[in-house]
């Protein structure tokens, strides 16, 4: 296990030392769980009171809450303490898991694949033809890659993703476990005789640019025709649906549960909340805020807030909310 001194620590984030601490810093915790030797954040003032009964030696603080250290004990005062949490958790990180071999001896990897210095392939993946890999990337076990894909440096992989075929992703992307991108979208339509549906042909594909992460079991959709883009920077939780033919910009953040229908326009950096939904071939204008739980059934403009089901002004939404409560009284 690593230890550090707070000084050691402070290098790296350049804050202000109020009191000191003998103890060495093994790891960071949260408060109520931190031990001797852990570093703890406090970046709301609500939280400062637990500070008192905090075992931890040390903690990072937002520079605007006044609180004593205490005996032994040090903050380290800074301007945003969760981007200095951020830099901390960096700095204790462990590191990936080490593959030992460049390509497990149990890949398949197709003779006409291009793998660029440095891909580590793991057990049991499986790299289709003229698949193209970026130097650097990483593809952990049991991930399938299928034909014609273009791959860009420095990927992380995780296990169980699958990427289908004609995919192109950029540079530095992260995909988490079992991501699923480039399965055919949902199309279908009543059969003539009214006894079935009809499936629609997906033909296009999924393109995802430079440093985009995805969440574990997320999924996004090939095109219909044409691509299901995602925008440089994007950040994508755990369980989302992106559905075909939808277009994603740059710095977008999409939370746990929610989901575009198909031609679905985000623009740069809408952040979409937790289980919310929006209706297929909406645009949701740069800058724009969807509320954890909403529906969106029409466009929203840039820099617009919006929240409920349906989704409206957040404002307005909130004032209806008030509303019933005093109905209920």
């Amino acid at each position: 296990m690593k230890s550090h001194s707070i000084a050691e620590i402070n290098a790296v984030l350049k804050g202000e030392l109020v009191g000191n601490t003998t103890h060495l810093i093994t790891a960071p915790e949260q408060l109520e769980k931190a031990a001797l030797n852990h570093i703890t954040f406090i970046g709301n003032r609500k939280y400062a009171k637990l500070w008192s009964d905090s075992k931890a030696s040390a903690a990072v603080i937002d520079e605007t809450i006044p609180l004593e250290p205490g005996e032994n004990r040090v903050l380290i005062k800074v301007k945003n303490a969760d981007l200095a949490m951020a830099q901390i958790l960096e700095f204790f990180d462990p590191g990936l898991p080490q593959l030992e071999e460049d390509i497990h001896t149990t890949a398949v990897v197709h003779p006409s694949a291009n793998l660029g210095k440095g891909v580590k392939i793991g057990a049991n993946c499986y790299i289709g033809k003229n698949v193209t890999i970026g130097d650097g990337t990483i593809v952990y076990p049991n991930v399938t890659i299928m034909d014609d894909t273009i791959i860009g440096m420095g990927c992380i992989i995780w296990s169980g993703t699958v990427i289908r075929e004609r995919c192109e992703i950029g540079h530095q992307c992260i995909f988490h476990t079992n991501v699923s991108i480039g399965a055919d979208g949902f199309g279908f339509r009543p059969s003539p005789d009214g006894r079935g549906l009809v499936k629609i042909p997906q033909i296009g594909n999924v393109v995802i640019g430079n440093g985009v992460e995805i969440g574990a079991n997320s999924c996004v959709d090939r095109g219909k025709f044409s691509s299901t883009i995602i925008g440089d920077g994007s950040k994508i939780d755990n369980l989302v649906q992106i559905g075909h033919n939808s277009v994603m910009g740059r710095s977008c953040i999409m939370a746990g549960h929610s989901g575009l229908a198909g031609s679905v326009t985000l623009g740069d950096g809408v952040i979409i909340g937790g289980s919310a939904s929006i209706k297929d071939h909406t645009t949701i204008h740069s800058g724009a805020t969807v509320g954890a739980g909403s529906g969106v059934v029409g466009d929203v403009a840039a820099g617009k807030t919006v929240l409920g089901y349906p989704a409206c002004d957040s404002r307005d939404m909130l004032k209806q909310w008030v509303a019933l409560r005093k109905l209920v009284k």
